[in-house]
């Protein structure tokens, strides 16, 4: 269904798979972040979105096309809060020359704006 109707060319790969391609191409992992039960409520509520926006979803689509997008959507739902899915945030840095990153040393200060010597 996925694959013929959402997303003909999309994988989720294991994020054990994704660390080891990063890590053979040369990064080196800082932080992982599952978000699975954020994306479950996240998906909640782009099925509210869509059915209060139903008229207008349909008529920039097509009924099916919207069905399609729902249907996936409160799947996707249900398979993010049953664990048969998950989705990770991974940052990952090339080290330079010299062994360092130029990233803080914590991760709070990355998105806090803080210099590398935080």
């Amino acid at each position: 269904f996925i694959d013929a109707y959402v997303f003909p060319d999309g994988e989720l790969a294991p994020v054990g798979r994704t660390l080891a391609t990063l890590e053979e191409a040369g990064f080196e992992a800082r932080d992982v972040e599952a978000l699975r039960e954020h994306y479950a409520l996240t998906l909640r509520q782009w099925v509210a979105n869509l059915e209060r926006h139903w008229e207008q979803a349909v008529r920039a689509t097509s009924p099916g096309r919207a069905r399609v997008w729902r249907l996936y959507m409160a799947a996707s739902a249900l398979s993010f809060e049953h664990n048969k899915i998950g989705v990770n945030q991974i940052l990952a840095v090339r080290p330079l020359d010299g062994g360092g990153s130029r990233l803080p040393l914590r991760a709070r200060a990355w998105t806090a704006g803080a210099d590398a010597d935080a």
